[in-house]
């Protein structure tokens, strides 16, 4: 299961980071903000599966 979410983290980065760098393009600051939201989404989760390896261990 871990594996999944760390997964499901690394999905979330790139897909923000996508979708920031469409809407920086495109002139849509909504799109980049919310671009810039699932990023941070992503690292929350991530750090959340990296705290949860250290306690594993």
């Amino acid at each position: 299961m871990a594996r999944e979410q760390k997964a499901r983290a690394k999905k979330e980065q790139a897909k923000g980071k996508a979708k920031e760098t469409v809407g920086r393009a495109v002139g849509n600051e909504r799109m980049e903000a919310e671009g810039r939201a699932g990023q941070a989404k992503g690292d929350a989760r991530q750090a959340k599966e990296k705290m949860k390896d250290v306690f594993k261990h």
